[in-house]
């Protein structure tokens, strides 16, 4: 069976079609930067390993 022809100048639907605009993703604030999030982490592990190599040199 062959496809039906389209009068020139339209375009045949099609399926995933980009001709529509996609709606801009709102940003995700500070959830969206992991490197603020592993600096927090390496920053607090610092300060706890600091904190027990105190108490070792106090001894």
């Amino acid at each position: 069976m062959t496809d039906a022809l389209h009068p020139p100048g339209e375009t045949p639907p099609a399926e995933g079609s980009t001709a529509e605009a996609h709606p801009e993703q709102p940003d995700g604030g500070i959830w969206e930067h992991p490197r603020f999030w592993l600096a927090l982490i390496v920053i607090g592990c610092l300060l706890v390993a600091a904190f027990f190599a105190v108490r070792f040199v106090d001894l």
